[in-house]
């Protein structure tokens, strides 16, 4: 997929948003939702998304929404940093398939990061049990400002 197109309403989080599909909740509000990636490239790997923009990339999104997304994304990196106390914060954003986007709603990757630990890469991930997901977001959560 290029930086230009369609939006896709049975992309896999529109899925999610409609309730088609599961995912392990982190926090959300009116307007954003903080949830586990299933194929997280750390421990703690949170994904923060619109749950109202059907913009496909970071080009496309409302300004206000920019706003609400990055507010949301400040908010789940400080909860990530003060509940898994990592090294590092890496906040990812992915624009086209070039670009690295795997899926095409607009969201971003709020990925702990330490020292001694190998990220694993980008789409390359296994899958993580849910158990251990929710776990995660219990404590992510419990962090929240």
């Amino acid at each position: 997929m290029s930086l230009t197109g369609a939006y896709d309403p049975d992309n896999v989080f529109a899925k999610i948003l409609r309730g088609e599909l599961p995912c392990v909740k982190v926090w959300e509000t009116d307007h954003v939702l903080a949830f586990m990636d299933v194929f997280p490239q750390s421990e703690g790997h949170v994904l923060v998304i619109s749950k109202a923009s059907r913009a496909r990339t970071l080009l496309e999104v409302e300004p206000e929404v920019a706003a609400e997304l990055a507010e949301g994304v400040r908010r789940t990196a400080r909860a990530v940093a003060k509940a898994l106390t990592p090294d590092g914060v890496s906040v990812m954003q992915f624009n086209g398939e070039a670009g690295g986007q795997t899926v095409f709603h607009l969201h971003f990757h709020v990925v702990p990061r330490w020292t001694d630990r190998p990220m694993k890469g980008h789409g390359h991930a296994p899958m993580a049990e849910t158990d251990a997901l929710k776990a995660l977001a219990g404590r992510i959560a419990a962090a929240m400002d």
